[in-house]
């Protein structure tokens, strides 16, 4: 059964985010003081009182002739078309205007089923100015007085929204708890370099083996990651401008190409410590979270210009979260250089990521995006795979045979048996009597012998070095 949509529509900063997130009782969109915070479509599934829906978060709608603004507008009000429910929101602490009342009966137009969410009511003196509100014609068992700051009279409106949701079958979903008052805490100033720290104390993930391919779209600003997003998706999904710092919010969109359900995720462009502004910090911090999520990094890089200290940066983040990875070259079209003169400056600049395929796109023009789509497969197939224990220590013993093991002071290593215990990424245990002795050029050695004789492209190895006991020494790749 498709959910049903519930989209929020409204002008800037009247608290569509901050009720976002209050529905789905955590902080996903981006909420501040900032008019246009929000610019892409944000969605999210729900489940009103054991009652699923789609939750749809759209940019508010501003009349300026600015070009990103006229872009946020055109896909709210196509997503509005979509919406099986619309909630028309607006600012209670000022009198209705008339852009208001255009875009009301504008959407009223539609036939789709309205209701007007009156925000900012934050005490019963306020009420008075819920009456303004009653010039736009709508029957009081629609309109809805909240504060989603104070928590006031979201639940009246999440009992309505449940009315208009279809009945579940037996065994759906179980019900969530109801809406309590959330506590969000302030975010630290984050950086480029804040995501590049490593974090000793932090725990290993345990392992989960991931069917879905999560791909994080990544790099500096302008590069054209979200205009790689709508390529890859087939429509406009992300917001397109020439503006450096478009996309606030991570967009996400989840496509099934060669039976594989793959989410695509456009993040914030990443800029160096001494660039950012304002909201741009709450940006950094949902891509972390976003990348901590992912299982794969397509980084975008800019054919059309030199490359930048600050792309090395953004690319040592795929190594951090051991990512598969595919470095892609965008703005083809613009490039004058040869394919093999930027290749070849790619590698001598991204050493640490030799093991990445390189594609070379377009977005304007599509080209390739066809290709970057099968080599998206191809790599988190590579990235799941598990190697049986007998082939794998066939090319460990053949390498061994080829050169020797080293004897540091005099003492002999011996490798009793390799296994891969892991993946996504592949991380395999060398078992042998001197984990600690093995040095890091020959688990190098080992590692280059497992990538000529097995596809693992666009993966980083973890070979990790244990005593029967299960004392380690890792060694990523």
């Amino acid at each position: 059964m498709e959910l049903k949509k519930i989209a929020l529509i409204g002008q800037p900063n009247v608290g569509k985010s901050s009720l976002f997130n209050r529905i789905l009782k955590k902080r996903v969109a981006i909420v501040s003081d900032i008019s246009g915070t929000t610019r892409d479509i944000r969605k999210n599934e729900i489940t009103i009182f054991d009652k699923p829906a789609l939750l749809l978060d759209t940019g508010g709608i501003d009349e300026t002739n600015d070009a990103i603004f006229a872009n946020v507008k055109r896909m709210s009000v196509e997503t509005a078309k979509m919406a099986d429910i619309i909630l028309f929101m607006v600012d209670g602490k000022r009198l209705p205007d008339e852009k208001d009342k255009e875009l009301f009966y504008e959407l009223q137009k539609l036939g789709i089923t309205l209701a007007l969410v009156i925000n900012k009511i934050d005490n019963d003196k306020e009420m008075e100015k819920v009456w303004e509100f009653y010039e736009f014609g709508i029957p009081s068992h629609k309109v809805f007085p909240i504060s989603v700051s104070h928590n006031r009279g979201t639940r009246k409106l999440l009992e309505w929204l449940e009315t208009q949701l279809p009945e579940l079958d037996e065994g759906s979903v179980k019900s969530t708890e109801d809406n309590d008052e959330i506590e969000y805490e302030e975010d630290d100033d984050l950086s480029l370099e804040d995501f590049l720290e490593e974090d000793d104390e932090a725990a290993p993930k345990e392992e989960v083996i991931e069917s879905e391919v999560k791909v994080a779209i990544i790099g500096r600003p302008n590069v054209g990651k979200s205009s790689i997003l709508n390529a890859l998706v087939g429509y406009e999904r992300s917001v397109v401008s020439s503006v450096a710092g478009t996309t606030i919010d991570p967009v996400d969109e989840t496509v099934t190409y060669q039976d594989k359900k793959i989410t695509f995720v456009d993040t914030a462009g990443l800029r160096r410590r001494g660039k950012i502004e304002g909201i741009e910090k709450f940006a950094l911090m949902r891509t972390n979270e976003m990348l901590e999520n992912a299982n794969m990094a397509i980084l975008i890089l800019d054919a059309s210009a030199p490359l930048a200290d600050l792309d090395e940066k953004i690319a040592g983040l795929v190594d951090k979260f051991a990512l598969g990875v595919i470095v892609v070259l965008n703005k083809w079209d613009e490039n004058m250089d040869t394919y093999e003169k930027t290749v070849a400056e790619v590698r001598r600049r991204f050493k640490f990521l030799h093991y990445a395929p390189i594609i070379a796109v377009s977005a304007k023009t599509k080209r390739s995006i066809d290709k970057l789509k099968d080599k998206i497969v191809q790599v988190f197939d590579n990235f799941s795979q598990r190697i049986p224990t007998s082939k794998l220590n066939k090319i460990v013993n053949d390498a061994v045979m080829k050169h020797a093991l080293p004897s540091p002071n005099g003492r002999l290593l011996r490798i009793y048996y390799s296994t891969q215990y892991k993946t996504q990424p592949p991380t395999i245990a060398l078992i042998m009597n001197r984990p600690s002795l093995l040095h890091f050029s020959y688990k190098r050695y080992l590692i280059n012998t497992l990538r000529e004789n097995l596809d693992f492209e666009g993966v980083p190895i973890h070979l990790v070095a244990r005593s029967k006991n299960n004392n380690e020494n890792e060694t990523d790749d």
